[in-house]
């Protein structure tokens, strides 16, 4: 990885962290909303999307608060799984890559 892009990455990873996992809150809150109201939903595809964008904890909280999609096994496998890989990303990044 270039010395450049790990200092981008260095000097903006509360914004690279935060925004995604926000992001992923919000949405999960959102179709929630909508399904409350049976209103066109929010596409899985989407929720997926900003899961795998660094935003898993976002779902994941998203899941939990609101009991959205709990009862998907995809959602259920997929979401924790992401979690863990974004925090082994985030450790990996912090100790080896940052010299």
């Amino acid at each position: 990885m270039s010395r450049e892009l790990c200092k981008f990455i260095n000097e903006n990873l509360v914004f690279l962290i935060f925004v995604p996992n926000i992001i992923s809150y919000l949405l999960f809150a959102w179709d929630k909303h909508l399904a409350h109201y049976q209103r066109s939903r929010v596409p899985e595809a989407i929720l997926f999307l900003f899961t795998f964008l660094m935003g898993a904890f976002g779902s994941l909280c998203g899941m939990i608060f609101f009991r959205h999609k709990t009862r998907h096994v995809s959602f259920l496998a997929i979401v924790p799984v992401m979690a863990i890989l974004q925090v082994a990303f985030y450790v990996v990044f912090k100790l080896f890559l940052q010299k």
